[in-house]
This record gives C-alpha cells, sequence and structure tokens, in this order.
C-alpha cells in the first residue's frame, strides 16, 4: 500500500491557504509533483527534501516526503532497506500528523507506514502496530468519510485480520492479548466503497479481490481481479497489487 492523494479539509484549514500556494507555487515543488506522478520515487524525494529545507516544518511537504520514502519500499529487495526507508517515513509521517493532526491524509500516512513497517518486524510489534493501523485509518476516515485510500486500508485491515489461522489467533490472544475484531464481510464493504469513491484506481479493485476471496466469494473475486488488469496505472502501488492478482488468479485457475 502507498501514501497518495491529498484531500485538504479547507473549512478547518483555511488558515494554511496562504502557506500551501506559496509552497506549491515553488518550481522545485512543482517539479516533484511532476516526478512523484511519473513514478520516480528517488527524484521526486530529492526535490520535497531541497523545498522543505526552503519551508522547514510544513506538513504538507512532510506528508510527501514520507510517500517518497515509503514508495521507496518498491523499488528495493533489500529487507534491510526497506524497514530503514519505512522507519523514516514513518519519522516525516508523525512530524506531519503533529503540524496538522485534522488532516486526513496526514493520519492516514501514519496507518500505511506502521502497517508497512510492521511487516519488517517481530511478532509483538507486528501485533502492536496493526492495532495503530487501524486507529489511524478509522480517524482518517471520522476526518474525511469520502477518503477512498481509508476504506482501502480499513479493508484491507479486516481481511487480513479475519484470514489469520485459528492456531495464530490462539497464539497471539494468549501471547499478546489479541487483536480487534475483524471479519471478512467488513472488508469486502470497505474495500467495495473504496471503488465506489475512486473507481479508476486499479489497487482498490485488487484488494477487493482478496477481500472476496477471503469472503468465499471465488468467482465474484475471480472477476474483479479480471477487471484491476486491463486498468491504465495510477499509483506506484498498482503494478505491485496486480502482481498480487495475477498470482491469485493463476491459483483460481
Amino acid at each position: 500500500m502507498t501514501l497518495l492523494r491529498l484531500t485538504i479539509l479547507v473549512a478547518v484549514f483555511g488558515w494554511l491557504a496562504p502557506a500551501r500556494a506559496a509552497v506549491e507555487s515553488n518550481p522545485v515543488v512543482r517539479e516533484a509533483l511532476a516526478a512523484e506522478a511519473r513514478f520516480d520515487s528517488k527524484t521526486a524525494l530529492a526535490l520535497f527534501l531541497q523545498a522543505d529545507a526552503a519551508h522547514p516544518d510544513d506538513p504538507f511537504l512532510l506528508q510527501k516526503i514520507a510517500r517518497q520514502y515509503s514508495d521507496l519500499d518498491f523499488d528495493t529487495p533489500d529487507l534491510a532497506e526497506k524497514k530503514r526507508l519505512c522507519t523514516t517515513a514513518l519519522a516525516f509521517a508523525q512530524r506531519s500528523v503533529a503540524l496538522a493532526p485534522t488532516n486526513a491524509v496526514n493520519v492516514l500516512s501514519l496507518a500505511i507506514c506502521y502497517g508497512k513497517l510492521g511487516s519488517y518486524s517481530d511478532t509483538r510489534t507486528k501485533i502492536e502496530y496493526s492495532r495503530l493501523v487501524k486507529d489511524h485509518a478509522l480517524r482518517a476516515l471520522a476526518l474525511d468519510p469520502a477518503y477512498d485510500y481509508a476504506h482501502h486500508v480499513l479493508g484491507r485491515w479486516h481481511y487480513e485480520v479475519a484470514s489469520l489461522g485459528a492456531a495464530t489467533r490462539f497464539l497471539v490472544r494468549l501471547v499478546y492479548g489479541g487483536l480487534p475484531a475483524a471479519s471478512t464481510a467488513d472488508a469486502v464493504r470497505f474495500l467495495r466503497r473504496a471503488t465506489e469513491l475512486a473507481p479508476a484506481l486499479p489497487a482498490h479493485r485488487v484488494e477487493l479481490g482478496f477481500a472476496l476471496l477471503a469472503d468465499g466469494q471465488t468467482a465474484a473475486a475471480k472477476k474483479t481481479f479480471e477487471q484491476s488488469l486491463v486498468m491504465p496505472q495510477r499509483e506506484k502501488y498498482d503494478d505491485e497489487a496486480r502482481r498480487r492478482a495475477r498470482a491469485a488468479l493463476a491459483k483460481i485457475r
């Protein structure tokens, strides 16, 4: 999962408008946004860091820097480097939330960073971060109920937790006190809503396919995976998501 579109709640953040306009009018920021749009995370990161030096402690730039570090995770096979990148992404996401705590995108950035970093951590940390993923995704959704990626993250959380085997669930409950309740039905509901809000994003459709599969709706999952594979790429994460969809289809067939 990647750090994605910025949703600014103007009524809440009206006082930020002049500063935000000044930041986005910066030619370096415009170049950075263009690099991000063509999935060149390395170039985008360098440019956003340059802009950060000129506009320190700007929550928009901090969130964008967090996103680039997170997205660079897709560009390396080295697990130690992945963990380093995600750790750095989390630090910038935390700073962006501290400065703009009611910005849904900044808050969801925390959920995404905790989720990715948890996948490279020990069991206790995985459990702790899993709880934080759900908490921050719910908070982002409360701030912006129409934020498609908040629905996406919650849907994926539900089907991954609901799909844990009985032995794993027992061990987690015995040693770590368990996890919040999760269901494949809720996973389908959240991810279907994500596809309704942003129907052109392949990643939403891929994760809906996995939720349907976890919910026992194999035929619907197969159709949803197939739909995702003919959609144009919109985000850097889409290619990785569709690789997983192809692998799942191969098993269904």
